[in-house]
Formats: structure tokens, C-alpha cells, sequence
């Protein structure tokens, strides 16, 4: 059943508007909002990556407590090397492998650690208290980083960052018509 026209016209006049080059920065930034709020990946894949995950938290957590209980009992008390011999040796095991998953938690656990450093410093007198909010400028200095490092040093960001922004900031300036703008990132060829 053909759509009204009505429709078909509005529909005409929307992708011809599209098509117009003085308008495509304008309408960039609109895709590029709407890649940001569609989930592409896909269910089957965010389970097997958090199956993947637990498990070898579990596996971690098992072996961190084992190794920690046991240089307690051979020592005879506890000492603070022993949370870090557990965990290097539990990291290594269980999260050494240069892998999606772990890449992702150990570049969560990076930023986590140099976070809590920096405070630890502060705390210890290491580094010097700031009388104002850093948190500002070092978001600016992040996200002008990782934007500078995608648009002229790609192949030093990870894989995954490097899809994430392909996704996002250029697939937003390629469109044909209204299903590749809004309905899908990129156009299917006709059957």
C-alpha cells in the first residue's frame, strides 16, 4: 500500500532539504545528537561481555582473598604489601590478557587509581591542596585530548574508543535521505 501524497511529498521535500549542502553543519550536528542517543550494540553481545566480566571478577576476587589470607597466615599478621601481592598476582592471572573486556576495566581502574593518587598526595602534603575545583579544567583538558588525539593521532586511541567516535562524529556527516539521517547511522542497500 502506497503512502499518501501527502506523505510522499513531505516526505520528497525533507530528503531534498537533506541533500542541500548549505544546511549539511547544521543537520551534522543533529546526526551526531542522534548517534549519541541510539544504542547500537547489540543484546547478545552486552550479556556475553558481562558474563565475561563477573566471571572473572569472581575468579578475581577468590584469588585476591586466597593469596591475601595466605601470606597473612605464613607471615602471622597483615601487612599492607599483601593487598598488593594479591592483587598484582590476581591481576595478571585473571585480566593480564590483552582483551576488549579487560582493557575496558583496567582502563576504568586506571583513571580510578590516578584519581585516588592524586587525592592520597593531597592528603599526605605530596601535593598541594587547590583553594578552587579543578574538576572543570580537567574535564576541558580531557575531552580536548581525546578529540585532538581522534582527528590528527587516531591509531593511538583503543579500538573501541576509536568506533565510539567514528560512530559519533563522522558517520553524523554522511547522509542521503531521512532513513539514513534519522532511522539508521548508515543507508541499506535496496534488496
Amino acid at each position: 500500500m502506497a503512502a499518501p501524497p501527502q506523505l510522499q511529498a513531505l516526505l520528497q521535500a525533507v530528503n531534498k532539504l537533506l541533500r542541500q549542502r548549505r544546511y549539511h553543519a547544521a543537520l551534522a550536528v543533529i546526526k551526531g545528537f542522534r548517534n549519541g542517543a541510539v544504542l547500537r550494540e547489540k543484546l547478545q553481545a552486552i550479556l556475553k561481555a558481562t558474563y565475561i566480566h563477573s566471571r572473572n571478577l569472581a575468579c578475581f576476587v577468590f584469588a585476591y582473598k586466597s593469596l591475601h589470607a595466605l601470606q597473612s597466615h605464613v607471615q602471622g599478621e597483615t601487612h599492607q604489601m599483601h593487598s598488593f601481592l594479591a592483587a598484582f598476582i590476581g591481576g595478571l592471572l585473571l585480566f593480564g590478557e590483552n582483551n576488549n573486556i579487560n582493557s575496558q576495566i583496567n582502563m576504568y581502574l586506571t583513571s580510578r587509581v590516578l584519581y585516588a593518587l592524586c587525592r592520597l598526595g593531597v592528603e599526605k602534603g605530596y601535593i598541594p591542596a587547590l583553594k578552587w575545583d579543578p574538576f572543570p579544567l580537567h574535564t576541558a583538558v580531557i575531552w580536548g585530548l581525546v578529540l585532538w588525539l581522534f582527528e590528527y593521532h587516531r591509531p593511538t586511541l583503543q579500538p573501541s574508543l576509536q568506533s565510539s567516535m567514528t560512530y559519533l562524529y563522522e558517520d553524523s556527516n554522511v547522509w542521503h535521505d531521512l532513513s539514513d539521517f534519522l532511522i539508521f547511522n548508515k543507508s541499506h542497500p535496496s534488496k
